[in-house]
């Protein structure tokens, strides 16, 4: 069978969120990793290992990234660097993001965004 490349975002708020998870898995390819986010009320995520993009999908909030705090909307874009404090703070019923992760623990190289 061969492997899954497309996920839309439909399909993707009916995953399976594992055991002990946050976000679902869509999709994995070395060291990409796509995943699902929709967190309900709260956001309690801690910073991670490895770089980070999410991609909203739906609703609107505040997101705060080190030092920063920015609106965000659908289809907004927002990086964040391994290792950095970052969560989505004041965000509507229906928000969720794609989030994708890549590269080494750590993050892949010093970012001049962090």
């Amino acid at each position: 069978m061969k492997a899954k490349w497309r996920a839309s975002a439909a399909a993707a708020a009916r995953a399976k969120i594992a055991h002990g998870r946050r976000s679902a898995e869509i999709l994995r390819h070395g060291s990409l990793e796509v995943r699902w986010y929709a967190p309900k009320a709260h956001d309690p995520q801690a910073p991670h290992e490895r770089d980070e993009i999410y991609v909203v999908a739906s609703g609107t909030g505040l997101f705060h990234r080190g030092p920063e705090k920015i609106r965000f909307g659908p289809n907004d874009l927002l990086f964040v660097p391994a290792g950095m404090e970052h969560r989505f703070e004041d965000f509507s019923d229906d928000f969720a993001a794609w989030v994708v992760f890549w590269g080494p623990q750590g993050g892949e190289r010093d970012n001049p965004f962090a």
